[in-house]
Protein backbone atom coordinates (compact mmCIF):
# COMPACT_ATOMS: atom_id res chain seq x y z
CA UNK A 1 0.00 0.00 0.00
CA UNK A 2 1.19 3.46 -0.90
CA UNK A 3 -0.44 6.62 0.45
CA UNK A 4 -0.90 9.30 -2.20
CA UNK A 5 -1.89 12.94 -1.85
CA UNK A 6 -3.04 13.54 -5.43
CA UNK A 7 -4.88 10.52 -6.80
CA UNK A 8 -4.99 11.94 -10.32
CA UNK A 9 -1.22 12.51 -10.42
CA UNK A 10 -0.57 9.07 -8.94
CA UNK A 11 -2.82 7.37 -11.53
CA UNK A 12 -1.19 9.34 -14.34
CA UNK A 13 2.19 8.05 -13.16
CA UNK A 14 1.30 4.42 -12.44
CA UNK A 15 -1.25 3.88 -15.25
CA UNK A 16 -0.45 6.30 -18.08
CA UNK A 17 3.32 6.30 -17.64
CA UNK A 18 4.27 2.97 -16.01
CA UNK A 19 1.57 1.03 -17.85
CA UNK A 20 -0.28 -0.57 -14.92
CA UNK A 21 -4.04 -1.10 -15.05
CA UNK A 22 -6.66 -0.16 -12.52
CA UNK A 23 -8.37 -3.42 -11.54
CA UNK A 24 -10.76 -2.15 -8.87
CA UNK A 25 -11.58 0.84 -6.72
CA UNK A 26 -13.36 1.33 -3.44
CA UNK A 27 -14.61 4.65 -2.10
CA UNK A 28 -15.46 4.92 1.58
CA UNK A 29 -17.65 7.92 2.34
CA UNK A 30 -17.63 7.17 6.08
CA UNK A 31 -13.86 6.61 6.19
CA UNK A 32 -13.19 9.47 3.73
CA UNK A 33 -10.75 7.52 1.58
CA UNK A 34 -10.43 5.85 -1.80
CA UNK A 35 -8.52 2.63 -2.44
CA UNK A 36 -7.34 1.95 -5.98
CA UNK A 37 -5.81 -1.43 -6.86
CA UNK A 38 -3.39 -1.64 -9.77
CA UNK A 39 -1.92 -4.64 -11.60
CA UNK A 40 0.24 -5.34 -14.62
CA UNK A 41 -2.58 -6.98 -16.59
CA UNK A 42 -0.49 -10.11 -17.21
CA UNK A 43 -2.66 -13.14 -16.32
CA UNK A 44 0.34 -14.91 -14.76
CA UNK A 45 1.07 -11.92 -12.50
CA UNK A 46 -1.20 -11.75 -9.45
CA UNK A 47 0.66 -8.91 -7.70
CA UNK A 48 -1.26 -5.71 -7.02
CA UNK A 49 -0.42 -2.28 -5.67
CA UNK A 50 -2.94 -0.54 -3.44
CA UNK A 51 -3.00 3.25 -3.63
CA UNK A 52 -4.68 4.87 -0.63
CA UNK A 53 -6.03 8.38 -1.09
CA UNK A 54 -7.22 10.00 2.16
CA UNK A 55 -9.64 12.70 1.07
CA UNK A 56 -8.91 15.16 3.86
CA UNK A 57 -5.10 14.85 3.98
CA UNK A 58 -3.59 18.27 3.31
CA UNK A 59 -0.02 17.86 4.52
CA UNK A 60 2.61 15.84 2.66
CA UNK A 61 3.22 12.37 4.01
CA UNK A 62 6.68 12.02 5.54
CA UNK A 63 9.07 11.18 2.74
CA UNK A 64 11.27 8.22 3.29
CA UNK A 65 12.38 4.92 1.96
CA UNK A 66 11.31 2.96 5.03
CA UNK A 67 9.27 0.64 2.84
CA UNK A 68 12.13 -0.04 0.42
CA UNK A 69 10.92 0.39 -3.14
CA UNK A 70 8.66 -1.08 -5.77
CA UNK A 71 10.23 -2.86 -8.74
CA UNK A 72 8.83 -3.48 -12.21
CA UNK A 73 10.35 -5.76 -14.82
CA UNK A 74 10.21 -4.52 -18.43
CA UNK A 75 10.97 -6.03 -21.83
CA UNK A 76 13.27 -3.13 -22.88
CA UNK A 77 14.65 -0.90 -20.14
CA UNK A 78 15.87 1.74 -22.58
CA UNK A 79 12.48 2.04 -24.28
CA UNK A 80 10.73 2.13 -20.88
CA UNK A 81 13.04 4.88 -19.58
CA UNK A 82 12.67 6.88 -22.78
CA UNK A 83 8.86 6.63 -22.56
CA UNK A 84 8.94 7.70 -18.90
CA UNK A 85 11.31 10.58 -19.64
CA UNK A 86 9.14 11.71 -22.57
CA UNK A 87 6.21 11.70 -20.13
CA UNK A 88 8.02 14.12 -17.82
CA UNK A 89 9.38 11.57 -15.33
CA UNK A 90 12.95 12.23 -14.17
CA UNK A 91 15.28 9.23 -14.48
CA UNK A 92 16.99 9.42 -11.09
CA UNK A 93 19.32 6.48 -11.63
CA UNK A 94 19.76 5.93 -15.39
CA UNK A 95 20.07 2.39 -16.81
CA UNK A 96 23.83 2.78 -17.40
CA UNK A 97 24.31 -0.98 -17.10
CA UNK A 98 21.36 -1.97 -19.34
CA UNK A 99 19.82 -3.65 -16.32
CA UNK A 100 18.43 -1.23 -13.70
CA UNK A 101 17.05 2.29 -13.36
CA UNK A 102 15.18 4.23 -10.68
CA UNK A 103 12.44 6.86 -10.92
CA UNK A 104 10.09 8.32 -8.32
CA UNK A 105 6.31 8.59 -8.20
CA UNK A 106 4.71 12.04 -7.70
CA UNK A 107 4.63 11.24 -3.97
CA UNK A 108 8.35 10.36 -3.87
CA UNK A 109 8.02 6.58 -3.82
CA UNK A 110 11.15 4.95 -5.18
CA UNK A 111 10.40 2.80 -8.25
CA UNK A 112 13.00 0.43 -9.70
CA UNK A 113 12.78 -0.48 -13.39
CA UNK A 114 14.48 -3.82 -14.16
CA UNK A 115 15.37 -5.35 -17.50
CA UNK A 116 13.73 -8.77 -17.97
CA UNK A 117 16.28 -11.51 -18.62
CA UNK A 118 19.87 -10.53 -19.31
CA UNK A 119 21.06 -6.94 -19.27
CA UNK A 120 20.90 -5.12 -22.61
CA UNK A 121 24.17 -3.92 -24.15
CA UNK A 122 25.34 -0.61 -22.67
CA UNK A 123 23.98 2.28 -24.74
CA UNK A 124 24.21 6.06 -24.88
CA UNK A 125 22.90 8.46 -23.78
CA UNK A 126 22.16 6.31 -20.73
CA UNK A 127 25.74 5.14 -20.12
CA UNK A 128 26.95 8.73 -19.60
CA UNK A 129 24.03 10.04 -17.54
CA UNK A 130 24.64 10.92 -13.91
CA UNK A 131 22.35 10.12 -10.98
CA UNK A 132 20.07 12.88 -9.76
CA UNK A 133 18.13 13.33 -6.55
CA UNK A 134 17.36 10.43 -4.24
CA UNK A 135 16.28 6.99 -5.32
Amino acid sequence: MLRVRDLGAALDFFVAKLGLREVRRRDSESGRFTLVFLASGDVSDTAEIELTYNWDERDPYPRGRYFGHLAFQVADIYAACERLQDGGVAILRPPRDGRMAFVASPDGHSIEILQAGDALPVREPWASMKNQGEW
